[in-house]
């Protein structure tokens, strides 16, 4: 997978590359070819993203955009008639406020690097298609996520 980051260091590049690695094998969807945008970005413009696209007009952790309407359990393979001139299929973007996850790592106790490696995650999730509005979808993401982070050894309230 082609990650395109923005506004993001070299440490967290390594972690949020190991996770994306690992959830595509996990989830089925390591196909070649694939693209993403990962962005952090300030609470103000998180905030701005959140009431245009979700008219919520608060800052958040984390927002989606995905180019595909992959729905879970679809994979992407699915979706090989949308592939990009260079061959890439282009899945979204994934936009994180690292101050808010800076917030959200202190009351879950955990590093800051734990938080942002789990938004990175649940980002990439919902561009696959996973979503948790449903009690049941909720189920799915969250058990998906914990397999994802728990098979590289990065588990809730520890550091990485």
């Amino acid at each position: 997978m082609t990650i395109n980051f923005e506004d993001v260091r070299g440490k967290y590049r390594k972690l949020i590359k190991r996770i994306y690695d690992q959830a595509l094998i996990t989830t089925g969807n390591n196909v070649d070819g694939l693209e993403l945008t990962v962005s952090f970005v300030d609470e103000k413009t998180i905030q701005q993203y959140n009431n245009q696209y979700r008219q919520v007009d608060r800052a958040t952790d984390v927002l989606s955009f995905p180019m595909l309407n992959i729905v879970y359990p679809q994979k992407v393979k699915e979706f090989v008639e949308d592939v990009l001139p260079n061959g890439e299929i282009y899945l979204g973007d994934v936009v994180i406020c690292k101050k808010v996850a800076k917030k959200q790592a202190k009351e879950y106790g955990h590093s800051l690097k734990r938080e942002v490696g789990f938004l990175a995650l649940h980002g990439l999730l919902h561009v696959l298609g996973y979503d948790h509005i449903e009690k049941e979808d909720e189920k799915v993401m969250m058990a998906t996520s914990d397999e994802i982070l728990n098979a590289l050894g990065i588990e809730r309230g520890k550091n990485v």
